[in-house]
């Protein structure tokens, strides 16, 4: 994977919404395959790449989810600046 920093906003919303799929897939495969140790993997290295995807974002944006709000990085109130969703910010 490219370094996410050369991401446009666009892509890195692409990237979150495709690793946390997958991340919530496998949690989903591992709640009745404990064991299976490639899925554990497959789930941590997802999981990694989307955590730094989101970090990126709210650095760069504005934090997605509480866990990004108290990053060093995204402490600001810039999110309340950019458009609603309904207002076309979303996309």
């Amino acid at each position: 994977m490219k370094n996410l920093c050369q991401f446009s906003k666009d892509q890195l919303m692409m990237v979150i919404y495709q690793y946390s799929f997958a991340v919530d897939d496998m949690l989903l495969y591992l709640d009745s395959h404990p064991d299976d140790v490639n899925a554990l993997e497959y789930f941590r290295e997802h999981s990694h790449i989307r955590n730094e995807a989101l970090k990126e974002y709210a650095r760069r944006f504005g934090p997605l989810t509480i866990d990004t709000a108290n990053d060093a990085a995204s402490q600001s109130w810039q999110w309340i600046q950019t458009k609603w969703p309904w207002e076309g910010g979303a996309c």
